[in-house]
């Protein structure tokens, strides 16, 4: 290197020296920590003015609570809720020392010693409010008593500041038992209580100085949720967090030396009493308010939100076809049945969904016969099976997959298979062999056919030529939920848990040519602070135009030649699907017109407490109650009403394989060679006319609310047999009931 390239070196390594001499000066220790102090002190000084500038405000709106308006979607008033505030205030001296200290230990154990506000918890809520995460964060019981009594439940940064500035002040001028005594009188429990007074009676029925430790502790408990963790209407999840939050309570009593630790292992956890409907609920006004408030909780719009007033909610709710379809139910079964003197008459249960495909909008809703005397809405249950109304889907699935039979050949409406009873279906590692109703095989029929007689081993041997996971997926896009579903061959029976709610969108999705349809019934919520808007009815195209008219077309087959001829009527054109489960516990039929989507649905549910699924058998003393009887004929009769006497509507099908609408042929009366146990004698057919045609077989019996997963192997499944229908799953030439 030269003289000169050596001095350009070593200039430039004296100007880098400089610049990183700058730099270490311009950010010194002494400087950062310099600025670190007066940022602190400039947040104190802000602070200090927020605290001098913020007053113990008077008590909030909830003090001066307003009744929340129910709307029809006209606008006439369904009903008012919330009056006035049901809430009677206590002396804290009236509520035991162990009830009391439940409160302290399930939401703020330092109570008695800090100062009111819980820094770090305050900042964690203002950063979620911040970052969108909502009113999330720990607040101390003062903080809570402030935000209940003297602001809103807004989740928003200058709330959080109010609050914990008043905080501080109310614990300074107040002591601790009044404090305490003012959040459990202002708290909300659901069930629409305020106070500890109303939860007491609501809950246990007993007042607030006759509760002991242990309902304390659910009382104190449910405050973190008061819709998830009421064990009347809380999911299997939701039953759990609150029994963990409740031994999680008496834990911290046992900690805090309020709670001996032998008499903590003694508490068992306190079911609470059922719920006693609030006054103006009776009939169905109540199934619809629920549903409305269900669909609000998952808006933003909570509990106590809407406990505050001030709402006017206005639903999808079409107020003469609400009353059409309470009138086709009491006259096509509840004039029928004789509930005091007929055993099977007592355990029936009917619920329907109407939604209008086009929008989503649910324009009549039937929860039972009353919601006080039946707290759990049919319209929305999901503790019974869709049965049979599920096989369309498979169809579906079949088309828009572009699946292929085990012989290659595309399936379609026309395509041929084996409708032989307890056939083994081929190409799948889990044995199925389903029986046809009564055992009935049909030899060699085409899918049309197989929907028209609604034949398991045709639509057992789809799901497994399409794929159980394809199936399920297909099924999911159009809106049955994902509950106590398995992929297996079994499906194919509707063995998942779904409402009528739920499969009114899947079918609402087909009439609406493949594009998602999800069932709302809030059309607005108005409040003068502020509106919410309203669920998305349509969505996305979730399968073809092709795929969903094609089905639309095979269904009008089962209405015109079918197990839904009861629907069948030359005022309007429509599509449907019967459907009944195994061991006839519900009944079902799901159809449509161009302008209006309806399922109808039975439910055997026994009247003891608890309830129980039972068979419908015997309904009416009409024999089986299936799908193709009583829902078919409300289906019928709503939907003629509904109509305004009927519609010219026609179905604008488009690009569709057509299939023969035929009359029912004679089946084959040859045994089956298989040997799976014999049918029910009580099982019969979809078709009015008691001819048999479709089978309730599915998985094992399920109890009423927490359904168990299906069994290896169904009663009706056998071992695949050698040979049994060939691999193409159509009929093999050496069988006897195909000669």
């Amino acid at each position: 290197m030269g003289r000169a390239d050596a001095r350009r070196a070593q200039q430039r390594g004296a100007r880098r020296a400089a610049k990183s001499g700058g730099i270490r000066r311009l950010f010194t220790w002494r400087k950062m920590l310099g600025t670190f102090f007066g940022f602190c002190l400039l947040i104190m000084g802000a602070f200090v003015a927020l605290y001098l500038y913020v007053d113990i405000p008077k008590a909030n709106a909830l003090a001066e609570r307003q009744s929340n308006v129910y709307q029809y979607s006209d606008g006439t008033v369904l009903t008012r809720t919330g009056d006035g505030v049901n809430r009677q205030i206590v002396d804290l001296a009236e509520v035991p020392k162990e009830v009391q200290h439940t409160f302290v230990a399930a939401e703020n154990k330092t109570f008695y010693k800090d100062k009111g506000v819980d820094l770090k918890g305050t900042a964690r809520g203002i950063l979620n409010t911040l970052s969108g995460k909502g009113k999330q964060g720990g607040s101390t019981i003062t903080q809570q008593y402030v935000k209940n009594y003297y602001l809103t439940q807004d989740p928003t940064v200058s709330r959080k500041l109010k609050e914990l500035v008043i905080s501080l002040k109310v614990d300074q001028k107040k002591d601790k038992n009044y404090i305490l005594a003012g959040y459990i009188n202002t708290a909300y429990y659901g069930r629409g209580a305020s106070g500890i007074q109303a939860a007491a009676q609501a809950y246990y029925g007993v007042d607030a100085k006759d509760l002991n430790v242990s309902q304390g502790a659910y009382l104190a408990a449910l405050l973190q949720a008061p819709s998830q963790y009421d064990w009347a209407v809380a999911t299997p999840t939701g039953r759990r967090l609150v029994k963990e939050r409740w031994a999680y309570t008496l834990d911290n009593m046992v900690e805090m030396h309020w709670l001996d630790k032998a008499q903590r292992d003694t508490l068992k956890f306190p079911v609470p009493d059922k719920p006693k409907p609030a006054r103006g609920m009776e009939g169905q006004t109540g199934y619809l308010v629920e549903a409305a408030n269900k669909e609000l909780d998952k808006q933003g719009i909570t509990g106590d939100m809407r406990q505050a007033g001030g709402w006017t909610f206005t639903l999808n709710i079409d107020k003469k076809r609400q009353k059409q379809l309470e009138q086709s139910v009491d006259r096509q079964l509840e004039s029928k049945l004789d509930r005091k003197g007929n055993k099977v008459d007592a355990t029936v249960q009917a619920g329907a969904t109407s939604v209008d495909p086009k929008t989503g909008a649910v324009v009549a809703l039937y929860g039972g016969v009353d919601y006080v005397k039946h707290y759990i809405s049919n319209a929305t249950r999901r503790d019974y099976q869709p049965a049979s109304t599920f096989k369309p889907l498979v169809l579906a699935s079949a088309l828009e997959n572009e699946a292929k039979t085990q012989d290659g050949d595309l399936i379609g409406v026309n395509t041929r298979y084996d409708g032989t009873s307890k056939r083994p279906v081929v190409g799948s590692d889990t044995p199925f062999a389903p029986e046809n109703e009564d055992n009935r095989s049909y030899g060699d029929v085409t899918v049309q056919t197989a929907m028209n007689k609604s034949i398991n081993s045709v639509f057992a041997q789809m799901v497994v030529d399409v794929g159980p996971p394809a199936v399920k997926e297909t099924a999911l896009a159009l809106g049955v939920p994902d509950q106590n579903f398995p992929e297996r061959p079994a499906i194919t029976l509707g063995t998942m848990n779904a409402s009528t709610w739920d499969m009114a969108g899947a079918y609402a999705t087909l009439d609406n040519h493949g594009r998602k349809v999800t069932p709302f019934i809030v059309k607005s919520a108005k409040h003068r602070d502020r509106t919410v808007d309203p669920v998305k009815g349509i969505g996305n195209q979730v399968i073809s135009r092709k795929s969903a008219d094609t089905v639309t077309s095979v269904l009008r087959g089962v209405v015109d030649s079918g197990s839904g001829q009861a629907a069948n009527t030359s005022a309007y054109e429509a599509a449907g699907k019967t459907g009944t489960s195994e061991n006839n516990k519900s009944a079902l039929f799901a159809g449509y017109t161009p302008e209006l989507t309806t399922v109808v649905a039975l439910f055997g549910e026994s009247p003891k407490d608890g309830g129980g699924q039972v068979s419908l058998t015997g309904t009416a003393n009409s024999g089986r109650a299936n799908g193709g009887g009583f829902p078919a004929q409300i289906w019928a009769d709503y939907t003629l009403g509904a109509l305004g006497g009927g519609s010219s509507a026609q179905f604008d099908l488009q690009d569709v394989e057509r299939g023969e609408v035929s009359v029912p042929a004679s089946p084959s009366t040859s045994p089956s060679t298989s040997q799976s146990p014999d049918p029910s004698p009580s099982e019969s057919s979809d078709l009015p006319s008691q001819s048999p045609i479709e089978t309730p077989s599915d998985s094992a019996s399920q109890s009423p609310i927490e359904t168990p997963s299906e069994s290896p192997v169904l009663p009706s499944e056998s071992p695949v047999l050698p040979g049994g229908g060939g691999n193409s799953g159509r009929p093999g030439n050496n069988n006897p009931l195909n000669q």
